[in-house]
């Protein structure tokens, strides 16, 4: 199986983060694995892999990777139901890989929980680039005058809490469990609560890359969050303003 696109055959190594970042491979074909493996140890990463969805489930509680890079057509259990189930005690980062490049197959796989999905033949500089930018992703909101982020330890809009030292998202009180896409994405829009965000700088904002031109992936993400906050307390939340993007509301707002 070719996983290649024509753009690059060769892979620049770098060099390991300073503290070692963790990855799972659930791949059943042999080759495919073994590519994706190199990928990510030329990026720094000490790689477990498998080609068993219900042995990458036990691999992941065992190991608690960073990162999961993710099969659909598994032979003994469907990817999207390895990542729903993912989903249920981790919030590791989670990139399906997959041949199937349907719309729908990548609005199901991010419904269940992945952060992004990259279809086969895939670049591996574009690979690269998207799981790099993943952990790019800013852990604090804002800046001082003089351009440096400046912490924020948590933002409150009506009775909807981000803790961002915690990484905890509480209504009323209660915890709701999100994501790490769902977490980043919420936090830009809890900054400003009042400004609408277009897709566009969303993308660039909470995905880190110009690679992902199909801003449909914000409008999943969104749809997860919004059902996520109705479950703790009925509500709009996250309001769409036709050819823009969002904005977040509250209930209470």
């Amino acid at each position: 199986m070719t996983v290649l696109s024509k753009e690059a055959t060769t892979l620049s190594t770098t060099a390991p983060q300073a503290t070692t970042r963790t990855a799972l491979v659930i791949e059943d074909d042999a080759d495919t694995r073994s590519l994706i493996e190199s990928l990510l140890r030329s990026s720094g990463f000490v790689v477990s892999s498998t080609g068993s969805g219900a042995e990458g489930l036990q691999l992941a509680r065992d190991l608690t990777p960073d990162l999961v890079l993710l099969d659909l057509g598994l032979p003994d259990l469907h990817g999207t139901e390895v990542c729903r189930e993912l989903r249920t005690f981790t919030d590791t980062y989670i990139v399906i890989v997959s041949g199937r490049g349907d719309e729908i197959d990548r609005l199901l796989g991010l419904e269940m929980g992945a952060d992004d999905y990259v279809v086969k033949p895939f670049s591996p500089r574009e690979l690269q680039a998207r799981i790099a930018a993943m952990f790019r992703r800013p852990r604090r909101i804002g800046a001082s005058s003089d351009g440096h982020p400046m912490t924020i330890p948590a933002l409150h809009v009506g009775d909807l809490t981000v803790d961002m030292e915690a990484r905890e998202v509480r209504v009323g009180g209660e915890r709701v469990q999100l994501t790490r896409t769902e977490f980043e994405l919420l936090a830009v829009l809890a900054s400003r609560s009042r400004r609408v965000w277009e897709r566009e700088t969303l993308v660039r904002l909470v995905w880190k890359t110009d690679w992902m031109a199909d801003t449909h992936t914000v409008d999943t993400h969104v749809a997860n969050l919004r059902r996520k906050l109705a479950a703790r307390r009925p509500g709009p939340w996250i309001q769409a303003v036709r050819g823009v993007g969002y904005r977040l509301v509250t209930p209470s707002s």
